[in-house]
């Protein structure tokens, strides 16, 4: 293993992964609606000690879809350059970016295509 591959390929390309990284972006997304009623004040008072555990859930599935993404990004993405420049600037729009760009991108990836069985590396090629 090299010094700077900490992360290995599995964390990133494998199903248990991309389910992950799916299910992180979707919860992200909860971050939108959960500040903005936050904001309005449409919340009375006594809800709000309850929405601090899904504010805590929405903004660590904001760091793992962000942090996911960006490596995948930089390491597995084969698309052309413009495109991940493009990519990597919607990105800093978070959480939407990220989540964005998991469900487009990362979701669609040839990269999947060469899983084995087990669901997890790849083929020898």
């Amino acid at each position: 293993m090299l010094r700077y591959d900490y992360i290995s390929k599995e964390w990133i390309v494998s199903r248990a992964a991309r389910r992950g990284y799916r299910t992180a972006a979707v919860t992200s997304l909860a971050l939108y609606p959960i500040v903005v009623a936050l904001m309005m004040g449409a919340i009375p008072r006594s809800l709000v000690p309850a929405l601090r555990p899904l504010l805590l859930f929405s903004i660590v599935a904001a760091g793992i879809t962000i942090v996911g993404m960006e490596f995948f990004l930089f390491r597995f993405d084969d698309s052309h350059a413009l495109n991940q420049i493009l990519w990597f600037g919607a990105m800093l729009f978070i959480p939407l970016g990220p989540a964005v760009y998991c469900f487009v991108v990362y979701s669609r990836s040839k990269a999947f295509a060469n899983l084995r069985e087990d669901g997890v590396g790849g083929t020898a090629a």
